[in-house]
C-alpha cells in the first residue's frame, strides 16, 4: 500500500512541480516572458529546457496579465519528462517573479499511469519547496484509494503528509475487484510519507480491516514498511493500545511487530489474551 502511496503522491507532485519552469528566465522566444500586460483569449504557451527540448506546455480560455501576476481560466497543463503528467483546474494564478502557482476549482492532476489526485485548491510555493491545500484530497490508482483533509508535501524531499480524516483503501488481489478483496486502513491523522524510508505512518486512532478475514487490528500508530526491491510490505509496526480482533478472539499489547515473509505478529509490553478456545487461525499467527 505505501508504495502504491508513494508512487502516486510523488509522481503527481514531484515529477509534475519539479519539472514545471514556470515562465522562468529560460524560457524560449514565444512565451509570457514576451507578451505585454493584457488579456489574452485561448491562449497557448511553452517552456523548453536548456537543450531546447520542450518540458512544458499550458493551454487556456483566457489569461489575464498584470505585471508579474497571471490570472488564467479552464487550465489544462501539461509537464514532460520521465513521467508525463496533466494538470486541470477551472482557475488559476501565476507569479511570474516567484514561480508561484495557485490553483482552483476541480483541480485534478493524472498521470502517465493513470494514477489521479483531485482537490478544489492547490498552492505550489517554489522557493519553499512546498505544496499544500487545506481541501479534501482524493488520490486513485488502478489498486487502492487514499482520502484525507489538507496536503503538505515537499517534492525535493519526496515526504508529503495528508493532515487528518485518513482512509485508505486497497486491493489485496490485484485481478479481485469484489468488494470484500480489500483492506482499509482510517486514521484521525496525519499520515506521513517518507520515500527515503520506504515507509508510511498512520498516526492517531487507527485501525486496519481485512475484509476477507473480518481481521481488525487498531493502535495508535501504524508504520508500514516496505522492501526496497520487491516494494512488498516488509514489517508492519504498531505502538500504543494495541488491539487485534479475529472473530471472538481479542488481544491486547503495547506493540506489534508483524512479519509479512513469515506472516507472523509478534506483541510486546503486557500482552493480554482473551481467545474463544475453539479457533486456533489466531493462535497460529501470534507470538509473544
Amino acid at each position: 500500500m505505501g508504495y502504491q502511496m508513494k508512487k502516486i503522491i510523488f509522481f503527481i507532485l514531484s515529477a509534475f512541480f519539479l519539472s514545471l519552469p514556470v515562465f522562468a528566465a529560460d524560457t524560449m522566444p514565444g512565451t509570457v516572458q514576451d507578451i505585454p500586460t493584457q488579456e489574452l483569449e485561448g491562449f497557448n504557451l511553452s517552456g523548453y529546457s536548456e537543450g531546447g527540448r520542450k518540458s512544458w506546455d499550458i493551454k487556456g480560455d483566457k489569461a489575464n496579465v498584470t505585471g508579474d501576476q497571471v490570472a488564467v481560466t479552464n487550465v489544462n497543463a501539461n509537464s514532460y519528462g520521465d513521467q508525463d503528467m496533466n494538470m486541470q483546474a477551472k482557475k488559476g494564478n501565476i507569479d511570474k517573479s516567484t514561480g508561484n502557482v495557485n490553483l482552483e476549482d476541480h483541480v485534478v492532476i493524472t498521470s502517465e499511469s493513470g494514477a489521479t489526485l483531485k482537490t478544489n485548491t492547490l498552492e505550489w510555493q517554489r522557493g519553499k519547496d512546498l505544496v499544500r491545500t487545506n481541501d479534501k484530497v482524493s488520490i486513485e490508482d488502478k489498486n487502492m484509494t487514499v482520502e484525507g483533509r489538507g496536503l503538505e508535501a515537499h517534492p525535493n524531499r519526496k515526504d508529503a503528509t495528508l493532515k487528518s480524516d485518513v482512509t485508505a483503501n486497497v486491493l489485496s488481489d490485484a485481478n479481485d475487484k469484489t468488494k470484500d478483496n480489500r483492506i482499509q486502513i482510517t486514521s484521525d491523522g496525519p499520515m506521513e510519507v517518507d520515500q527515503a524510508s520506504k515507509s508510511a505512518v498512520f498516526n492517531n486512532n487507527v485501525q486496519a480491516v481485512e475484509f476477507s478475514s473480518g481481521r481488525r487490528l487498531k493502535a495508535d500508530r501504524m508504520q508500514v514498511i516496505f522492501d526496497e526491491d520487491s516494494k512488498k510490505i516488509k514489517e508492519i509496526v504498531c505502538t500504543g493500545n494495541v488491539e487485534v480482533h479475529q472473530g471472538k478472539n481479542i488481544t491486547y499489547a503495547d506493540n506489534l511487530l508483524y512479519k509479512a515473509d513469515e506472516q507472523r505478529m509478534v506483541l510486546t509490553g503486557k500482552p493480554k489474551l482473551l481467545l474463544d478456545p475453539g479457533d486456533r487461525s489466531s493462535k497460529d499467527i501470534l507470538k509473544y
